[in-house]
């Protein structure tokens, strides 16, 4: 898995519905809650999607909301990086769960960056090969677009983001466009293709694009 790692989080009413949505794409489940269906990370071949039970939300998170966060494999040298950058405000501190990096986003909302560790802290672990087909490629402010080019820059990830009209949950497949529609559509989404895209009303109710 890369160093860093691009992660929507999704704030759900549904989390297991919308892990069934995003199985039936192509992504797997990698970590979840082991006593409750609170969290799960759905793996794709480059990100992964992060479901989170609004209700259960800390930050008041609301069903439906997307909101852009991280996984990485050393939080001290990401914030220094930060730091070099002009980030001053970056800070790491220890969850329940594991270390966390918090640092400003282009749009003033913080963004959380977990740092990937050994101890489960009561999660469990699926051993899954992700479809390397699948990409994550959330769409995020294009009012912030060069900001937000030069925050992914700095953890690397600068070619996995498209901007457009606030965030939203996006994806990227080399997989046939029509195979996915296809399937979507036995699984009973409503999904519209238009050329190389696929329009889909996840189970939350909000739009989500899959790019070929």
């Amino acid at each position: 898995m890369n160093d860093v790692v691009i992660r929507p989080l999704r704030f759900t009413d549904q989390v297991a519905e919308m892990r069934a949505f995003l199985e039936t794409l192509g992504l797997q489940a990698r970590i979840e809650s082991a006593r409750s269906s609170d969290w799960v990370d759905m793996l794709a071949g480059r990100g992964m999607v992060a479901l989170h039970s609004a209700a259960s939300s800390s930050t008041g998170g609301k069903p439906g909301q997307t909101d852009l966060s991280f996984e990485a494999e050393d939080v001290d040298r990401l914030k220094e990086k930060f730091e070099q950058a002009g980030y001053a405000d970056a800070v790491i501190w220890d969850e329940a769960y594991g270390r966390v990096l918090r640092v400003a986003g282009p749009d003033g909302v913080h963004i959380h960056i977990d740092e990937r560790s050994d101890d489960l802290y009561g999660y469990k672990l699926n051993e899954t090969r992700p479809d390397e087909r699948w990409l994550v490629t959330p769409q995020l402010d294009r009012t912030e677009e060069s900001a937000w080019r030069g925050f992914l820059e700095v953890v690397g990830l600068d070619a996995l983001a498209r901007f457009g009209d606030g965030v939203r949950l996006e994806l990227t497949t080399s997989e046939d466009l029509a195979a996915v529609h296809s399937r979507l559509a036995a699984a009973g989404y409503q999904a519209v293709q238009v050329a190389d895209t696929i329009e889909i009303t996840d189970p939350d109710g909000q739009t989500v694009v899959v790019h070929g």
